[in-house]
């Protein structure tokens, strides 16, 4: 099964952004966020849109799988 990877909790660090904030942003529980962060969940492609339209950059920027 495919895994997710993730530069997320990096990107969000770098941008001097909390947990809560972004989850507060993109309309999500902090729960979501630590999970998405983790490689634990795969977001929505909406979810997914709206963590990137929040940094500037791009979905492929932000998630990728690795086989």
């Amino acid at each position: 099964m495919p895994r997710l990877n993730t530069t997320l909790k990096q990107v969000r660090q770098n941008a001097g952004m909390t947990q809560s904030e972004l989850a507060a942003l993109v309309g999500v529980r902090r729960e979501t966020i630590i999970r998405l962060e983790a490689g634990a969940y795969n977001p929505s492609l909406k979810l997914a849109l709206d963590i990137a339209h929040v940094f500037d950059t791009t979905i492929e920027n932000l998630f990728s799988f690795d086989d």
